[in-house]
């Protein structure tokens, strides 16, 4: 049930309001004044909170500027005695309505549920944010995870290019998000390719874009990846799966910051910076002629290695009690703790898929286990290819 406070002087008007909300089907909260209307809202959450302007003591303009600093509840003003400068100076202050009185009826039940619903989706927003901010947080503080920490805080806000390396899953795309979010292009977009997942025939079309007509299901114009990276950062992941024919146009979009559409017959100036990863060795591939000299060295103005999990087993603890606080409460599980000895059996594990696979294990015995998990849980259920 939608919970609601009323903040006014006048009993009859937080009597009728009471009547007329809870026949609606709304819980009510009543205050007579500012300072026990405060005092309510740093105790009980409500949904929507209405907010008499002309009171005494602290006047409904004061206790909207408290509240907003105590949290984001939609608050609607309400007075009998305001003008049109008083209302958009209430709505330049962050209320959500400014209702006149006498009040209408009709008027007062929709801004309530409109309000509501832009609450609603503050906190889907909040929790997205917050979900976000956990998928891509840095986690462990081995000697390897510092010095990548101190290369991204020095380059980030540079437009260097960084070619990152290391095996699958020990997160390299963690590192280029890092650069971005710490670079001056943050505010812009970050846009990544998956080099591997795309057909040859179509890597062009999808990082250069295409014109109507420029081939058989080419329907309609479209806007490549370094387009649409422009004033962002663009992450070319495992590059080293790009054709050779690709590699020579993302070369020269690289050298004259300009791209033309497959198809097009106009150059088209973007402004991107690149950031490229690999799990293959580039050098190698450059003397098997799969990989372009001149466009290593165009990418590779900084060289970020990512350590495997093995190389940096004493942040194993930090991952796992990362892991399993984050996948107990987006399952709504009690809290699993692990053992000494747990933790001391997955340090023992040689991890060929990395921090991805033991994420995977962690979320496994999250699932199977109960109360703490033990060594004895993490040989059942880890099930390890080979042990150290």
């Amino acid at each position: 049930m939608a919970r609601i406070l009323v903040i006014d002087d006048e009993r009859s008007i937080r009597s009728t309001l009471k009547e007329i909300l809870e026949y609606e089907g709304y819980q009510m909260d009543e205050a007579p004044d500012g300072m026990t209307a405060l005092e309510l809202a740093g105790k009980e959450k409500y949904d929507v909170i209405l907010c008499d302007i002309k009171m005494p003591q602290m006047d409904g303009i004061e206790v909207l500027d408290r509240l907003l600093v105590m949290n984001d509840t939609p608050v609607v003003m309400i007075s009998g005695h305001g003008n049109i400068e008083t209302a958009v100076d209430a709505i330049k202050r962050g209320a959500y309505d400014y209702i006149a009185k006498p009040l209408d009826l009709n008027r007062l039940l929709i801004t309530i549920r409109n309000a509501m619903e832009k609450g609603s989706l503050l906190k889907e927003t909040r929790v997205l944010k917050r979900k976000v901010s956990r998928t891509y947080e840095m986690i462990g503080e081995s000697e390897p995870m510092l010095q990548i920490r101190t290369m991204i805080e020095k380059v980030a806000p540079t437009d260097a290019r960084v070619l990152i390396t290391g095996s699958n899953g020990t997160g390299k795309e963690l590192v280029a998000r890092w650069l971005h979010e710490f670079s001056n292009r943050c505010e812009g977009p970050f846009v990544e390719v998956n080099c591997a997942a795309i057909p040859g025939e179509l890597i062009e079309s999808v990082l250069f874009g295409h014109e109507k007509g420029s081939f058989t299901s080419a329907i309609k114009q479209r806007k490549g990846d370094f387009e649409q990276a422009s004033g962002g950062t663009l992450f070319l992941d495992e590059i080293g799966d790009m054709s050779l024919a690709a590699q020579a146009k993302v070369l020269r979009a690289l050298q004259e910051n300009k791209i033309m559409r497959v198809g097009g017959e106009k150059d088209i100036p973007v402004d991107v910076r690149v950031i490229a990863a690999t799990n293959k060795n580039l050098v190698e591939e450059i003397e098997k002629r799969n990989f372009r000299e001149d466009l290593y060295h165009r990418l590779s103005v900084i060289l970020i290695h990512v350590p495997t999990l093995n190389e940096r087993a004493e942040d194993i603890p930090l991952l796992a009690n990362h892991f399993i606080n984050d996948i107990c409460e987006s399952q709504g599980k009690p809290l699993l703790t692990f053992t000494d000895d747990a933790i001391k059996a997955l340090q023992d594990i040689i991890w060929t898929g990395n921090i991805r696979e033991l994420r995977n294990v962690v979320e496994r015995l999250a699932i199977l286990c109960d109360g703490q998990i033990t060594a004895a849980d993490v040989e059942r259920y880890a099930r390890p290819l080979s042990k150290g």
